[in-house]
């Protein structure tokens, strides 16, 4: 089996675990979301427009903080949660452009916005490393690509837990634990603004990047 293929096998996977939650996302989510929603505000008062895309918008959970005057284009991997997104944008009177898409493979030309976001999605793509590097593709130089992941614990004891917990974690949800987001941005070839650590024992990262067009 080549790359590719394995790859694409692991995105449809992907995508059908989180259709099948799809009805259930938001509800398995209230608790955590009390915290992170204060995650999500913080971010998006550090984009820079006009023109911004958010990579995974999932049910939608941004929408509450996009900034007004912007042109914000969402994108997911599932139709189920894609569809939630719609609703919720409606509710909200919110003018997003939302449609289908992966991030391993962005249908955008070069340099499209000023700004790219993705929250809480870089634990459940195949290839983050493609991912990062599609997204530094369609940023403009001098643009912005934000990041808020949950990661892999800097603790001896309690990173191997995550490591060995992952597979089922992964089984279930189809989000992994244990990824190193901050060195795959730096192996992706971002240039990284800043490292913001949050959360108990630091698990969570809000990373601010601009694009490396060398």
């Amino acid at each position: 089996m080549t790359v590719t293929n394995a790859n694409e096998l692991l995105t449809d996977l992907t995508r059908s675990r989180y259709q099948r939650i799809s009805p259930l996302y938001d509800r398995m989510e209230i608790m955590s979301e009390r915290r992170f929603s204060t995650w999500r505000k913080m971010l998006w008062t550090q984009v820079q427009g006009p023109k911004i895309l958010e990579v995974g918008v999932g049910t939608g959970k941004n929408i509450p903080y996009y900034p007004s005057g912007m042109q914000i284009t969402g994108i997911d991997l599932t139709p189920g949660m894609l569809n939630r997104a719609r609703v919720r944008a409606a509710k909200l009177n919110q003018d997003t452009e939302l449609g289908l898409g992966d991030v391993q493979r962005l249908e955008f030309y070069d340099d499209s916005f000023d700004s790219a976001v993705a929250t809480f999605v870089f634990c459940s793509v195949p290839d983050p490393i493609r991912g990062l590097r599609e997204m530094n593709r369609v940023v403009k130089p001098g643009g912005r690509i934000l990041l808020l992941e949950h990661v892999r614990i800097d603790h001896p004891m309690i990173g191997r837990m995550m490591d060995l917990l992952n597979p089922l974690v992964v089984h279930l949800t189809g989000a992994n634990i244990n990824r190193q987001t901050v060195e795959n941005v730096k192996r992706a070839g971002l240039n990284i603004v800043s490292v913001e650590h949050l959360g108990p024992m630091e698990m969570v990262k809000m990373i601010v990047a601009r694009p490396n067009k060398e």
